[in-house]
């Protein structure tokens, strides 16, 4: 379908990120996967370019815009190239964790870390989720601690996605564990990896997106100044649901967008594939499937840009960022699945690239909030 959203910039960013990724990425893809993990310098490189950091100021190295539609062609441009099962990890640092040093940085902070952010050389994580509290971010464990003028972070974090590139860790902690309502003692810590008492955990093993390094992360009193914390002490959770409708509307574009590169290979493979003296295509049952997913991905596209249009003028709304998780998500694994079928065996085969999609596609209705969490939200709203 033709879309009306973008102007000739965004469509000169996705020409160039889209050769970008053709000539550096797609070939080592497979490799990354076999590894578990892209190399770090792909941020740099991705950096001299100019795809990450495009939100942050100039001055600090940035792009210079407050346009999310920028994001968007990358974040679309990684799943239609096939490498969203990579894990770059540029979404994270581009959509979520960009925001928070753009919205609650001091001066200060800014000119430490913002121009290793937007050259690549300062990879960005962010760590919420504990090894016994996921959705229920008030329950965290993880403490700092005042002493003098410093934090002393303890605790632990786990599926941290960029968890062993990260440079810079954005760590969700409690600084008031008394403190009633409890996510009135929250605050967001950032922590440098170079910092005594900081400990990568494992590389997950996961059933998908096998090159992303989602890892564990371990803090044993990291001694951090007080001057690494985000904003106001106290507000941490007041920041991270602030950001969430992004979050969650940058799920929305990749997965929409992943959907749409399984629906092309199938057409593709089905227009191929022999069965019965003629093309898996030509049975009445193939094109009816496939007739129904692109009517839903028509659909699906028209949200997304409505959903886009009311995100740059800043009205998307808490509960419409959890509708466009929710519905992208699923529409996703609707696709997978019944792509994955019209392939027969060589579906089930990692070889071909519907098998690596399907895999990676299960995590996303779990992360940003799982789809329950979604309809609990939504349901609330009513």
């Amino acid at each position: 379908m033709e879309r009306t959203l973008f102007e000739e910039e965004h469509d000169g960013l996705r020409a160039s990120f889209r050769a970008w990724l053709d000539k550096e990425i797609v070939p080592n893809y497979l490799e990354w996967e076999a590894a578990g993990i892209v190399p770090h310098d792909v941020f740099v490189e991705a950096g001299k370019h100019g795809f990450v950091g495009m939100n942050l100021p100039e001055e600090y190295g940035g792009g210079g815009t407050d346009d999310f539609r920028y994001n968007q062609v990358i974040d679309e441009e990684i799943q239609m190239a096939g490498v969203g099962g990579a894990g770059l990890g540029m979404s994270l640092h581009n959509d979520i964790c960009v925001p928070y040093f753009l919205a609650y940085c001091t001066e200060e902070q800014k000119q430490r870390w913002m121009p290793g952010i937007a050259s690549g050389e300062l990879v960005t994580a962010i760590a919420m989720t504990e090894p016994g509290t996921g959705s229920d971010l008030q329950a965290i464990r993880t403490s700092a601690k005042k002493d003098g003028n410093h934090y002393v972070v303890n605790g632990s974090k786990t599926y941290i996605t960029n968890g062993q590139n990260a440079d810079l860790v954005l760590v969700v902690a409690k600084t008031d564990p008394d403190a009633k309502p409890a996510y009135k003692g929250m605050s967001i810590i950032l922590v440098e990896a170079d910092r005594e008492g900081f400990k990568r955990g494992r590389k997950l093993d996961k059933i998908g997106q096998d090159a992303a390094d989602t890892s564990e992360l371990f803090f044993e009193d990291v001694r951090v100044p007080m001057t690494n914390c985000l904003g106001e002490e106290g507000k941490g959770f007041i920041y991270l649901m602030s950001q969430l409708p992004q979050e969650r509307l940058s799920i929305a574009i990749g997965t929409q967008a992943s959907a749409q590169k399984a629906f092309d290979e199938t057409v593709e493979f089905t227009k191929t594939r022999k069965a019965f003296a003629g093309m898996v295509f030509d049975f009445q049952n193939t094109r009816f499937v496939l007739a129904d997913l692109k009517t839903k991905l028509q659909v699906g596209w028209a949200h997304l840009d409505w959903a886009i249009q009311r995100h740059l003028k800043g009205e998307l709304t808490p509960t419409e960022g959890a509708a466009a998780k929710l519905w992208h998500t699923e529409l996703q694994w609707e696709v997978m699945d019944q792509c994955l079928q019209l392939h027969g065996g060589a579906g089930y085969m990692n070889e071909y690239p519907i098998a690596r999609m399907w895999r990676a596609a299960r995590v996303s209705r779990i992360y940003g909030g799982t789809n329950e969490i979604m309809k609990e939200l939504i349901g609330r709203s009513l």
